[in-house]
């Protein structure tokens, strides 16, 4: 165990208030806090500070203007670009002035739906100038679900971009847009929409302006001065999918979040000053908006900003094409990333060709990392591959190995440590913890770290739920247990305990069971409905590229998890799929195939990355009704 880690846990644990104190001192504060936690107020109450600044202007006002902040490429466009932090400090100043103009002051909120492109970055962060409170929702998700979003937030502007190039596909966003604010109730002030070449927008006066038009008529105007907001005032809102199926509103809070993240650039990642830092996500998600735009920044690094898919745009190369030729030193991404271009070169010949340049880690996260997926990427880049845990809530992840700490310690199959300030339990239904080894819920004593939610938007009562079932703990609302090591391992959702006529089984040990058959590429395990014993587990397998003999491919798997766990796992049922139905930051949608299976009818999710994926599972599931 990494001494430094040790240490570190160890005083965040016993003196919270000393340790974050300590690590409130890498941020510039206009006043400095009056106290370091407050039940009432939250993390550095009196405190009064501006992201944007720590994120740009400071960079430049400590002499490092002409340093890196930001990358863009773009293969699906052949496009790469750089900004300087004092360019990128212009660019954010120039939007700033063009939403001031249009009434956009502290407190306002602004929607961003937009690609992954640099004025998607620069909107951003011109709000957090601005002091007003952003909403960033992934460009090309559903009208509807975008209206919800403006009826929530009520947002006086509203942020967009003539398309959005996904793969081989160009959506039109500004159609999408139009529906959802005329179905919407709030009325959005103004429009802003960049256009882009691939795809010219219809603008309809007064309400929708052009991007460059207005930042040329807004040219002569000053660049507004940096917003001195409180600790606990909002920096943004980032919806997630409710089990209602209304969106909660995660409001993150500019003090907090950028302690936190400034802390977990060098303690976790082992980036600082200069390093090349890149997330492989898209800024829609809580991913893009704490590691592709503001942890980086805060940290004087340079961030990546990838528009681009694993494989397709134009092969399964491009990720190693792109850490090569921006010697990028720390990468981050989804596990079903690694899984896709494993699927598509099995042997690795593009990474043997192109190489990982600087590349010293791979960290994982959005799902979890199955072990024979970490074998795979530990065995061809020669490299550590960390798999880490956090949600939308926590902001920042909570288990990991701190590798920026020396701790290089892994196991594969399990998130790692708790990350320091974060300290959790496993307990059982009763509330008590269980011994090392059983599952149970994974929780979080309060309060917890400064990047996490304190409310949710316009819904505190939701907020609260997350604190009722275990008093004092926050439920996470994943099931998982610590191993005698202490190695922390999230085996899925609570509700992915399945109950099989009295055994309680985890589908996500059945997952890592399934991954290890010869000739799987990906898999999911769900519980599906069953009259006599409630419920029984079926499986999802897509097959390797290149993998021969796929007719046994299903009776592999069975014979060997019914060999790994006994006949009392149940497992009678594998379908070979060609896809799975993911979200676009790659999340398997286990629930949808849930649904499948017990022939539920419901309209596709609105985070669904390809809705023709289920189709082809009913078509797999459900032959004679496809025929």
């Amino acid at each position: 165990m990494s001494d430094a880690y040790r240490q570190t846990w160890d005083l965040s644990i016993k003196h919270p208030e000393a340790f974050w104190s300590q690590a409130a001192r890498a941020i510039d504060w206009i006043t400095p806090p009056d106290t370091t936690y407050d039940p009432d107020r939250g993390w550095f109450a009196g405190g009064t500070l501006n992201t944007a600044w720590n994120a740009v202007d400071r960079h430049v006002a400590n002499g490092r203007g002409e340093d890196c902040a930001l990358i863009y490429d773009s293969p699906v466009t052949g496009t790469v670009e750089r900004w300087t932090y004092a360019g990128l400090q212009d660019e954010v100043g120039r939007v700033a002035a063009m939403l001031e103009a249009r009434g956009v002051g502290r407190g306002d909120r602004v929607v961003i739906y937009m690609p992954m492109i640099p004025q998607t970055v620069f909107a951003m962060l011109a709000c957090a100038r601005l002091g007003a409170i952003h909403s960033v929702v992934f460009g090309g998700f559903a009208a509807h679900e975008l209206a919800k979003r403006i009826d929530d937030a009520t947002p006086r502007a509203l942020l967009t971009a003539s398309c959005g190039i996904e793969g081989s596909r160009t959506i039109a966003y500004k159609p999408l847009v139009d529906e959802a604010l005329a179905s919407a109730q709030h009325e959005v002030e103004s429009v802003l929409v960049f256009q882009r070449p691939q795809v010219a927008a219809e603008l309809r006066a007064p309400r929708d302006h052009d991007w460059a038009a207005l930042r040329e008529e807004t040219a002569h105007l000053p660049i507004p001065p940096c917003a001195e907001m409180a600790a606990n005032d909002p920096l943004y809102i980032l919806y997630t999918s409710g089990t209602t199926g209304t969106p909660k509103g995660v409001v993150r809070e500019n003090g907090g979040h950028a302690v936190n993240l400034a802390w977990s650039m060098p303690a976790i990642y082992d980036v600082g000053p200069g390093d090349v830092f890149w997330a492989a996500s898209d800024v829609g998600w809580v991913v893009g908006h704490s590691y592709i735009v503001y942890a980086p920044l805060l940290a004087g690094a340079t961030t990546v900003l990838f528009e681009g898919k694993p494989v397709g745009t134009p092969d399964a190369g491009t990720f190693w094409r792109v850490i090569q030729r921006h010697k990028v030193k720390t990468f981050f991404t989804a596990p079903t990333a690694i899984r896709a271009i494993r699927k598509e070169d099995p042997e690795a010949s593009f990474l043997q060709e192109i190489g990982t340049g600087d590349l010293k880690v791979i960290f994982l996260a959005g799902e979890r990392a199955d072990p024979e997926t970490i074998s795979w990427a530990e065995e061809h880049t020669r490299l550590p591959v960390i798999d880490h845990w956090w949600q939308t809530e926590l902001g920042a992840p909570a288990i990991a190995t701190c590798f920026g700490l020396g701790d290089t310690r892994r196991k594969r199959g399990s998130a790692g440590f708790p990350v320091p300030g974060n300290a959790f339990a496993i307990l059982g239904e009763d509330g008590q913890p269980v011994p090392d080894g059983k599952s149970g819920a994974v929780v979080m004593r309060e309060p917890l770290a400064p990047c996490a939610f304190r409310t949710l938007w316009n819904n505190p009562a939701g907020y609260a739920k997350n604190f009722t079932s275990f008093p004092g703990f926050y439920e996470t609302g994943d099931a998982g247990h610590f191993d005698a090591e202490g190695f922390l391992h999230i085996m899925g959702r609570t509700d992915d305990i399945i109950n099989v006529a009295g055994h309680r089984l985890s589908t996500g040990q059945m997952e890592q069971i399934v991954a290890t058959v010869d000739g799987v590429a990906e898999c999911a395990v769900i519980g599906a409905d069953d009259a006599l014993k409630g419920q029984i587990p079926i499986a999802f397998v897509i097959p390797r590229a290149g993998a021969s003999d796929l007719e046994s491919l299903a009776p592999r798997v069975i014979a060997e998890v019914r060999s790994e766990l006994g006949a009392v796992a149940a497992l009678k049922t594998a379908f070979v799929v060609p896809q799975l139905p993911k979200t676009r930051s790659g999340k398997i949608l286990r629930n949808v195939l849930r649904k499948i299976m017990n022939g539920e009818d419901f309209p596709p999710p609105p985070t669904i990355e390809d809705p023709g994926a289920l189709d082809a599972i009913r078509a797999v599931v459900f032959p004679k009704a496809a025929a």
